[in-house]
């Protein structure tokens, strides 16, 4: 039983984590065209960047959740 709480704790923050790197890379992408065009939209754009992390950290608390489960 341990093993698969394991194996759970570990899909959430793997499957989080390649989630965040990918819509990072999308919005970096974009940032970085749009900024070459309005470079004033700099502080939004950074903003963008970082609101992905929040699927990190409910990937994380998930298998916080998941661990702690009896």
């Amino acid at each position: 039983m341990v093993i698969w709480k394991a194996l759970g704790a570990a899909l959430a923050i793997g499957i989080s984590a390649f989630a965040t790197a990918w819509a990072q890379s999308r919005i970096g992408s974009a940032a970085a065209g749009a900024m070459a065009e309005k470079p004033e939209i700099g502080g939004v754009m950074i903003v963008l960047e970082a609101l992905p992390e929040t699927i990190i950290i409910l990937g994380f608390v998930i298998a916080i959740m998941i661990v702690g489960m009896k």
